[in-house]
């Protein structure tokens, strides 16, 4: 059986960690409520001790705009999104709409006390970070944890892409992999979008505007602040290769053994009730949002 396990190269990160096994799972591509499903089954199993925690890679078919927990589904546009053949699904997890097509998704569900992920929000984002830097030097590039380079004003957008926060990665400051996280019950679970190729505007037609003129603003800030593998590296990378480098650098950065495995029987048994009882469902994804949530 195929593993990762690299010693840490202390150049590449600003931790130390005990070294630990975790399970690493290649769920290919799959709906967005399945996706959505599958990771709460795993965050449930970690829980209860079933499961050991876990790097997952995953894609999605069909394409597929996820919503935030606490974003307004009055964001996106359901004819447009109808048309184009995309689903609609909402996160668990916080943050902004990211259309997920051409790209690979990480997934990381662990115990909150574990040094990797212990402590604020904020902290276990850039201890994450240092594996997803390292990762991509892996593939050749020379990525930075953001320092965004504007400022917003106002309200922030419906995007996610439209710029990065300060723990994201970006090359050249550009956005390049855009993540979000829950916290529940002492458990972490933190998911992310590397768009792999194509154009990284196309989000622009599965959201909601006033005005055609809003929509073109969106496209264009999204071509000058965000970008995609292809575009960084100036070469085309599958979601196999990308999947490699990116285990590689966990198990670097981290101090991990990753080992393939599967979902369980009690995961798969949890993933399929959670599609079928919430994330397949309308009343889910497009239920309504308190103020005070948006406001988190």
């Amino acid at each position: 059986m195929l593993y990762y396990m690299i010693r840490l190269d202390n150049t590449m990160a600003t931790e130390t960690y005990p070294t630990a096994t975790w399970r690493l799972l290649i769920t290919g591509a799959q709906d967005g409520p399945t996706n959505m499903a599958i990771d709460e089954a795993i965050v449930i199993a970690v829980g209860e001790g079933a499961a050991p925690p876990t790097v997952r890679f995953f894609a999605w078919q069909p394409p597929c705009l996820s919503l935030g927990y606490a974003q307004d589904a009055a964001e996106a546009d359901l004819e447009r999104c109808r048309a184009h053949g995309w689903d609609i699904v909402r996160r668990p997890t916080g943050g902004r709409a990211i259309l997920h097509i051409d790209e690979l998704t990480y997934s990381v569900i662990a115990p909150a006390s574990d040094p990797r992920v212990a402590g604020g929000v904020l902290e276990s984002y850039n201890r994450l970070s240092e594996a997803l830097v390292a990762g991509l030097h892996r593939l050749g590039l020379m990525p930075e944890r953001a320092k965004p380079i504007y400022q917003d004003r106002g309200a922030l957008g419906a995007a996610c892409f439209d710029g990065p926060s300060g723990y994201e990665i970006t090359v050249g400051g550009r956005k390049l992999i855009g993540s979000a996280q829950m916290r529940r019950q002492g458990l972490v679970l933190q998911h992310g979008a590397l768009p792999l190729e194509g154009d990284i505007a196309r989000i622009a037609q599965a959201l909601a505007f006033e005005s055609e003129g809003e929509r073109r603003a969106l496209e264009a800030r999204l071509r000058f602040r965000a970008t995609t593998l292809h575009l960084a590296l100036g070469r085309r990378v599958t979601f196999e290769e990308a999947a490699d480098a990116l285990a590689a650098g966990f198990a670097q950065a981290l101090n991990l053994t990753l080992l393939p495995g599967d979902l369980t029987p009690r995961e798969r048994e949890l993933a399929e009730w959670l599609r079928r009882e919430k994330y397949g469902h309308e009343a889910w994804t497009f239920r309504s949002v308190a103020v005070s949530d948006r406001e988190k």
